[in-house]
């Protein structure tokens, strides 16, 4: 996973805690290249779980970007079938690997979004990046990259992802296949 993180760079050998270093030396660089490319100012990384509204308007922001990246991810990650909770980088939480999943895309999506959200001045930032992030989920295809870097990082074949299930939709009249565009075929009735 961490591969994709750093990209051509050999980390054959390296600790979890060395790895874990180097992911946040490389969170920092992108902080301040993004405050540098917008002119917001930049402190630190620093938000209180328990109140969102004590923290700056760029931490607000970043927490409300990170949030939407998570619920993508989130369902990315179950509808694959995958567990949630057994992270690989992540521990100890419900969403563990959510959030290994989400930290892939946050310097490409959820941060740079937060800066220009708080950049534009523009309402309310933590209200204008969850659009901002929604807009360059869609654009940059975000969702059929994560299913495709899903399956690389845990070895899955195409024509292996489901196949141990059928996948079904429930209807009061018989069990029929999903997949299927019923909006092209007549009513079901």
């Amino acid at each position: 996973m961490y591969n994709l993180r750093f990209p051509g760079e050999d980390l054959t050998g390296l600790s979890m805690a060395k790895l874990r270093g180097r992911e946040g030396a490389r969170m920092k660089k992108i902080y301040a290249a993004e405050a540098e490319r917008t002119g917001v100012y930049w402190d630190r990384r620093s938000y209180d779980p328990n109140d969102f509204d004590s923290s700056t308007p760029i931490n607000q922001a970043l927490t409300a970007a990170s949030a939407a990246l998570y619920g993508i991810a989130h369902a990315v990650v179950a509808g694959m079938g995958f567990i949630p909770a057994l992270g690989v980088i992540h521990t100890g939480t419900d969403r563990s690997f959510v959030y290994d999943i989400a930290d892939l895309y946050k310097a490409e999506i959820a941060i740079p979004a937060a800066f220009d959200a708080v950049a534009s001045g523009q309402g309310m930032p933590s209200v204008t990046v969850r659009r901002m992030v929604r807009d360059a989920v869609v654009e940059k295809r975000l969702m059929q990259r994560m299913v495709r870097d899903l399956k690389f990082v845990m070895e899955v074949p195409d024509d292996e992802l489901f196949k141990d299930a059928e996948l079904l939709l429930w209807s009061e009249l018989e069990v029929i296949s999903s997949g299927v565009n019923w909006a092209e075929h007549e009513a079901l009735t």
